[in-house]
């Protein structure tokens, strides 16, 4: 919050959550949408997606630490997936995410996730610093270096969706 509101005191997300009521069972995600205070909390049943192709998309989006209400750009990339299930996101001819996760690709050795990709998720912050991941710069000219293709957000497990390089289409 401090990036967008430096004058003023954050809220406490940890008190917020430990006051409210949560679905009794299943899985859902927790949308909050804020500025300076919290304006809606909700929990919305999560369905996990079947991928099992991907269309490379070329975007203009910027990268940014958090999520966005807005989804337009995100929404308009997916359009443009015709017959796969998803898109992966290209900004220059660089990767950067899928409209829904972010990516990391397999070498045979490493697993390599873009530097700069559009949103910096929670999860992929911690597989960095862990060492799991290794941050470089990916030309989708140099797909054909990689093997696999991981898909993960705080809903996904890293490797619960996981691909073959050649589900990844132009």
């Amino acid at each position: 919050m401090s990036d967008y509101y430096p004058t003023q005191n954050p809220f406490e997300l940890e008190s917020v959550l430990s006051n409210i009521s949560y679905p009794p069972e299943g899985l859902y995600k927790c949308r909050i949408v804020y500025d300076t205070r919290i304006h809606s909390l909700e929990f919305i049943p999560y369905m996990k997606r079947e991928i099992h192709t991907l269309r490379l998309v070329d975007t203009l989006m910027e990268s940014t630490p958090y999520k966005k209400e807005n989804r337009r750009l995100l929404n308009d990339a997916f359009n443009l997936r015709g017959d796969c299930d998803d898109v992966i996101l290209m900004k220059k001819g660089y990767l950067t995410d899928t409209s829904f996760a972010n990516i990391a690709l397999f070498d045979g050795y490493d697993w390599i996730t873009p530097r700069v990709p559009l949103i910096y998720g929670v999860n992929r912050t911690q597989l960095v610093g862990q060492g799991k991941l290794i941050e470089k710069d990916i030309l989708a000219s140099e797909l054909v270096n990689f093997l696999r293709v991981s898909l993960f957000n705080a809903m996904n497990d890293f490797g619960s969706i996981e691909l073959d390089i050649s589900a990844i289409r132009q």
